[in-house]
């Protein structure tokens, strides 16, 4: 999938603590491994048992921190953030993480996801006397734990028992980091282990860069307490039911990352299998679209038994940018991005293969770049269902005017994007691929929801946020 059309995944959380050690250098290179998850803003918080510290900025983890700036944040305990704003411009005042002095110690939150019901909770804060200075829900969440009564826990359980949606929560207090998963585990979250301490990340991949090993993934509703003493897991409110969200296996999540007990690269070959299965085509090669689409590419080669052959090669030195991009630019974006390969394209007919299309902006350039290099054939095959609806759960999937799935049929998108043949994978082969009748999140394809909210006022919740964030300048 290109990153002019993409969905975008919010955030990536860490947290850590080692007694004895200053953990500002591997909370960065924690943070480093997540940077997929965000690439808009970086910041890190940490606590030396008393006082609390904090750096944080607008661009990628490696250029917001550096050896002096990491060399002033002590302390043995500490969390991270990788941000993506999902609406308007990113702004410093909206970086996270997000930190409080309150009578019991300095509070920090970096949060995943979106709250379904933050703009009742504004409300409810606001009239507590509570100021705002930001539109996201994460700021939202730090109020609620800081007007809380009780210990830490318990206020992590009120907090729980009235925000609604999607949340991966990494905590830090003057004594412990929390870990904490929303009862719908709508978005990751996994506990780790080092020689001599513990980590909690959005995903296992931010364990190897600091040497440590998958203890086991935090379950829906359940709350990780790590501290000098070890760690400790308790249920923190009663799991829903399950609804991870799929798109963290099609998509989100790193190939070296293990989701539900399974290596995501493995899970991506399987779709891709499913995919040559339910979606066969006579052709001479199979080729993805790098590097998204490249597992699911392999698999379905597998299957059919065409060869897989690379056919475009992506520049990995075109970052995003704060730039909002126009259709002119994509267009030009993709030419820059990718490069055909001729010599293995001439006179084949080529299975390109991806793992989603969204606005669908950029197939019709790259099936063009291809038949420019000499493909006399392209039939294009999609990794997951048609997405048609839009997610309120802390992904960026565009509006659903901008869906292309939603205002066009199959057919017609092949013809927008001038294929020989198009076709999705199917949401039953999709869940037999990932081995689940359920528990995971299907709303962007189906359009049936986890919550019980009409998805009429999820949309006007969603509108009365964007209103919030024009009012303070963009999230």
């Amino acid at each position: 999938m290109h990153q002019f059309d993409s969905p975008n995944e919010a955030c990536g959380a860490f947290g850590i603590c080692v007694p004895g050690l200053d953990i500002a250098q591997p909370t960065y290179s924690a943070m480093y491994a997540l940077q997929h998850r965000g690439q808009e803003a970086a910041g890190i918080a940490t606590c030396d048992g008393k006082t609390a510290y904090i750096h944080k900025g607008l661009g990628l983890v490696s250029q917001v921190f550096n050896e002096d700036n990491l060399s002033h944040l002590h302390g043995h305990l500490g969390i991270g953030h990788t941000r993506y704003s999902t609406t308007g411009s990113p702004r410093l005042s909206n970086t996270q993480p997000y930190i409080l002095e309150t009578l019991d110690g300095p509070l920090a939150i970096a949060h995943n996801g979106n709250l379904i019901n933050a703009p009742q909770l504004r409300r409810k804060l606001l009239e507590g006397g509570v100021g705002l200075s930001t539109s996201t829900d994460s700021e939202l969440i730090i109020h609620l734990l800081a007007s809380a009564r009780g210990s830490w826990l318990q206020r992590i359980r009120q907090m729980m028992a009235i925000a609604e949606g999607a949340y991966a929560l990494t905590i830090l207090t003057r004594d412990a980091i929390y870990g904490v998963r929303d009862p719908w585990g709508l978005r990751p979250l996994v506990l780790g282990e080092l020689e001599n301490g513990y980590a909690i990340a959005s995903e296992s991949c931010a364990f190897a860069p600091i040497g440590a090993r998958v203890v086991r993934e935090i379950e829906p509703g359940e709350i990780v307490r790590i501290d000098q003493e070890g760690h400790k897991i308790v249920q923190g409110a009663p799991a829903e039911q399950a609804a991870f969200c799929t798109f963290e296996q099609i998509y989100f999540a790193r190939p070296d990352s293990i989701l539900n007990g399974r290596l995501v690269h493995q899970a991506r070959q399987a779709l891709g299998r499913q995919l040559a299965r339910d979606a066969p085509i006579e052709a001479d090669i199979v080729v993805s679209v790098p590097d998204s689409g490249t597992p699911h590419a392999i698999g379905y080669a597998q299957e059919s038994g065409i060869e897989y052959s690379e056919g475009l090669i992506k520049s990995h030195y075109i970052g995003r940018t704060f730039i909002q991009p126009t259709d002119r630019q994509r267009k030009f974006g993709v030419a820059m991005k990718f490069n055909p390969l001729p010599d293995n394209l001439r006179g084949q007919r080529v299975v390109l293969v991806d793992d989603s299309i969204v606005r669908g902006n950029t197939c019709g350039p790259l099936v063009q770049l291809l038949r420019d290099a000499g493909a006399t054939e392209i039939h294009m095959r999609v990794a997951c269902p048609p997405i048609r609806f839009p997610c309120f759960m802390g992904i960026d999937m565009a509006n659903q005017s901008e869906l292309i799935a939603a205002q066009k049929s199959v057919e017609e998108i092949r013809d927008h994007i001038c294929a020989d043949s198009l076709a999705y994978l199917s949401v039953d082969g999709m869940m037999n691929a990932l081995r689940s009748e359920n528990g995971y999140c299907n709303a962007c394809f189906t359009g049936q929801y986890p919550f019980e909210t009409p998805v009429l006022e999820l949309e006007l919740e969603l509108k009365e946020k964007e209103k919030f964030a024009g009012v303070l300048g963009g999230s």
